[in-house]
Order: structure tokens, then C-alpha cells, then sequence
């Protein structure tokens, strides 16, 4: 099972790579443009606060073919262990073909629906990610075209590995995992929210105090 951060918080990276393995980190246009920080700054970064490990995902800006390919080989070169991000459109099933005629590993992105989920992945993407709390937004069921997806994959690519991404709560994650997906990326705000039931804190309480008040030492 692989966790990833998607973000551009270097800082909420770093506290939570020092408590979990976090596998990887995905970064998109948006993401970036809201940091302020400048992509080619930003990764170096985020590979530092994750201790120079793991897999750092980053999207094409272009909008035309040549662009985008321009803009994936300037990332490949520069970035160590980097998987670039290429939305499924016409145009990025064309840049996806020729990126992996050039051995640049990529992940299909901006997936809503499992057919074009697929069509990504047999244009040469390693990775595909589908948006699943975008998908329920839009009255479809993100976990039910996860589901499809991996199933199509296992028969038709199973090499490729399907990330989900877009969650708005632990729950949606979990459902997910239920399916039996083996990747998903989580903002940092709802990777907390699997820490955050109160009912631990109050165990954890209890316990100490108990302890404390049997042997009045607060280690063994």
C-alpha cells in the first residue's frame, strides 16, 4: 500500500514524513500556484522534507502537444525519481504515447470516468490517478469507477498501478482501500483526520494516569 501527499506545504511534508513512510508526493498546477513557490524550487524541497527519498509527481503546464512534451522532458532532467503528470485529453494521450517512447515514466491524471482511465494507461502511463470525491461531486460514485478501473488494469495492463486521488475525507480513502487499490494520495488536512478521533487522546490519557498512579513514574 502506497501513501502519497498531494501538496506544496513543504513544512506539513516534513512533520508527517517524520511520523510514516510516506511513499511519495503529487503536486499539480493548482497545488503549486497556491504555494507561490516556484516549481523547480518547490520539488527540491519536498524531496529534502521527505529526507531525499521517495517519488515526486509533477504536471505538464503547456497546453499543446509540443509543449507539454517540452515541459515533461524539463522536469525528467531536473528532477531525480520524478513521474510526470499528463491530463487524459487527445492531446495528452499523444504527449503520454511519445513520453513513453522516451522512457519518461508518467502518470495519467484528471480521470473521471474508468474507459478513459484505461485509455491512458495503454498509451504508455505507468500510473493513473481517478479524482474520486470530483466524480461524486458531479453525481457519479468515485469509488465505484476505482473499482472498474482496477479491474480493467488487472486484466488488460497489470503492470500499471492506479493511484486515487481527491479526497475529502478518510472514509472516501478507506473505501478505496477496501476495493483494493494499493495507492492513494491525501492532503495533509485529511491524512490528519485519521489521527484526530478524540477517543484516543483520552485513552492514551487514562492509561498514563493510571500508570502514574500505580508506580508514580511515568516510564518503565
Amino acid at each position: 500500500m502506497k501513501i502519497l501527499l498531494d501538496t506544496s506545504d513543504v513544512q506539513a511534508i516534513k512533520r508527517i514524513a517524520a511520523t510514516f513512510p510516506v511513499w511519495g508526493v503529487t503536486t499539480n498546477p493548482a497545488i503549486v500556484a497556491t504555494g507561490r513557490v516556484q516549481l523547480f524550487d518547490l520539488l527540491p524541497a519536498i524531496r529534502d522534507a521527505l529526507g531525499g527519498k521517495g517519488t515526486l509527481f509533477a504536471q505538464v503546464i503547456s497546453s499543446s502537444v509540443e509543449g507539454m512534451i517540452t515541459d515533461a522532458q524539463k522536469l525528467y532532467e531536473r528532477v531525480d525519481n520524478l513521474v510526470v503528470k499528463v491530463p487524459v485529453t487527445p492531446k495528452g494521450l499523444q504527449v503520454i504515447k511519445e513520453l513513453s517512447a522516451q522512457n519518461i515514466p508518467t502518470l495519467a491524471t484528471a480521470v473521471y470516468g474508468s474507459a478513459q482511465g484505461l485509455l491512458g494507461i495503454l498509451a504508455g502511463a505507468k500510473y493513473v490517478s481517478p479524482y474520486v470525491s470530483r466524480i461524486d461531486a458531479q453525481g457519479g460514485n468515485g469509488p465505484e469507477v476505482v473499482s472498474e478501473l482496477q479491474s480493467l488494469l488487472s486484466m488488460h495492463a497489470p503492470e500499471s498501478e492506479l493511484i486515487a486521488a481527491s479526497f475529502k475525507s478518510p472514509r472516501q480513502a478507506l473505501e478505496c482501500m477496501l476495493i483494493g487499490c494499493k495507492g492513494i494520495t491525501l492532503s495533509p488536512e485529511v491524512f490528519d483526520l485519521f489521527l484526530a478521533d478524540p477517543a484516543v487522546a483520552i485513552a492514551v490519557t487514562q492509561f498514563e494516569e493510571k500508570w502514574k498512579g500505580a508506580f508514580s513514574t511515568d516510564c518503565l
